[in-house]
């Protein structure tokens, strides 16, 4: 009697127990699956990382997605990353009887973090984030695969998680959508390439362009044709899809798009997230000076001024802040003012320099931004041995932008099977 009792109150007590792993693990995938931590600036200043995350969930069954983190520019947050998986959560049982290894919502909830809210200054890193935890403990689990850390925004979490655990370098690889986020990231970018030259890294500034310039671009292959026809119709994440963005851009989307098709463990190797070549010495200047007319930098270079000053002002507020394309915060050391600034564009900057320091306020400058070229091919740096970047080819070029050649070519491919993926909905 006394066992049967027993059975009686540990069956449900079994299935209370399976029904809540169901709700909030993660389904096993093959171990020869990749790891990924995924780190965006969804809600902040670009539409595209909503775009981007649908793409990520309608393939999170063929990844083992260990993060997502919110690292934003502007007023993203952790909430926004809530919202499109509450899309998500509508399609789920559609996406689950296609494939049962895709992970619940709850699981996908659990491992949502938030990042850094602030640039750290040129220092380059501050204080431990729930994300830069994250990615920490996620590295150093028992676990022979490496990490892949995505970034689609602001590279300071990684930055401070290496920081934190330098002893977590080997087990990363990263692929850091570059360009526009290495502008507002180049603090916490220059703290990378200045301290952990060794990390495996690939800096896609231009080529992942190639999801949404150039290309197959005619009938419903067209960017805006594309999400009307191929997106808007399907399912939740379809609609969210086309309320933040009515045409394709998907800007960070190759990040993923790489372990679909393609060698992951050769970025030199094609893929539909690009074909990259081992980087050149990464382009860095640094001048004690205002820069004139006659000085430059290769773009999505670090320009870096540290101008020294006298004042007679002993305020604890002195403040100093270069006006470039963007406000850039000035860090004041010993009579020294340091800004870092990454153009994105290859164009001529002009700056004015705005502080309560006499000798500094209304100084003027300018700077020239050119293009990486060819020759950079031939010289890879080895101090950056596991360091890859976009193709300066001239052949691979279009609009202006290096190696998106790599990446439109496969346009059709990659839509075709977005196509597919939509069409589980």
């Amino acid at each position: 009697m006394c066992a049967e009792m027993k059975l009686h109150i540990s069956v449900p007590i079994f299935l209370a127990l399976l029904v809540t792993c169901f709700v909030s693990c993660k389904a096993e995938k093959p171990k020869d699956s990749y790891r990924i931590i995924v780190s965006t600036d969804i809600g902040g200043t670009d539409f595209d990382d909503y775009q981007s995350m649908v793409h990520l969930f309608l393939y999170a069954d063929t990844l083992d997605i260990e993060g997502i983190i919110s690292s934003p520019f502007g007023d993203g947050r952790k909430e926004h990353i809530l919202e499109a998986i509450d899309a998500y959560e509508i399609d789920y049982p559609k996406l689950v009887a296609h494939n049962e290894e895709y992970p619940t919502p709850n699981y996908l909830r659990s491992i949502s973090k938030q990042g850094a809210l602030a640039d750290p200054g040129p220092v380059g890193y501050s204080s431990p984030t729930e994300g830069s935890e994250w990615i920490v403990n996620s590295a150093r689990k028992d676990d022979p695969r490496p990490l892949y850390v995505l970034i689609w925004g602001g590279i300071e979490d990684l930055a401070q998680a290496l920081h934190d655990a330098p002893d977590i370098l080997p087990k990363l690889r990263v692929y850091f959508i570059g360009g526009p986020n290495k502008k507002w990231s180049v603090n916490a970018y220059q703290y990378i390439a200045e301290n952990f030259p060794e990390l495996w890294m690939i800096e896609s500034n231009a080529t992942y362009r190639g999801w949404f310039v150039g290309g197959e671009q005619t009938g419903k292959w067209g960017n805006t044709e594309f999400v009307e026809t191929c997106v808007k119709p399907y399912g939740a994440m379809g609609n969210y899809f086309y309320k933040y963005g009515k045409t394709m851009k998907m800007g960070d989307t190759p990040s993923l798009a790489y372990f679909l098709k393609g060698t992951p463990e050769d970025p030199t190797q094609p893929s539909w997230g690009g074909q990259y070549i081992k980087a050149w010495q990464r382009p860095h200047k640094k001048f004690n000076r205002t820069t004139n007319e006659n000085d430059s930098i290769e773009r999505f270079g670090v320009l870096e001024l540290c101008i020294p000053f006298e004042t007679n002002n002993n305020s604890n507020t002195l403040y100093a802040t270069l006006d470039i394309d963007r406000l850039v915060e000035g860090a004041i050391v010993n009579n020294t003012v340091k800004f870092l600034f990454s153009p994105k564009d290859a164009k001529t900057y002009e700056y004015t320099i705005l502080s309560n320091i006499p000798s500094l306020n209304e100084l003027k400058g300018v700077i020239r931004s050119y293009s990486p070229t060819v020759a950079n091919k031939q010289n890879p740096d080895p101090n950056f041995p596991n360091w890859f970047t976009d193709d300066p080819s001239p052949n691979l070029m279009e609009e202006g932008h290096i190696g998106i050649k790599t990446i439109n070519c496969w346009r059709k491919d990659f839509l075709t099977d977005f196509l597919k993926r939509m069409s589980r909905l």
